[in-house]
């Protein structure tokens, strides 16, 4: 699963997962269900690098944000369930 998210402004849920660690916990509640993956990679990404979009074998999530004021960047951070 990938999500992006805005990292400014009211909406900004995505603002710190830059600061996130390897091990750290991400927890992702729906109307289905509760998942947890633990934080495998913290990375920022050329705009155009959608490698951490490619398939797994393991069930993975994908965070994606802009970086403040380097618009050729993203901060990807990548999980895996728990």
């Amino acid at each position: 699963m990938a999500l992006a998210g805005h990292n400014r402004g009211v909406n900004n849920h995505f603002g710190k997962i830059h600061t996130l660690d390897t091990g750290n916990t991400i927890t992702l509640t729906t109307a289905l269900g509760t998942r947890t993956y633990t934080v495998t990679s913290v990375a920022k990404v050329d705009v155009m690098d959608n490698t951490m979009l490619e398939a797994t074998s393991d069930n993975c999530i994908t965070l994606f944000t802009c970086v403040m004021n380097e618009s050729e960047y993203r901060w990807c951070v990548r999980g895996v369930e728990i």
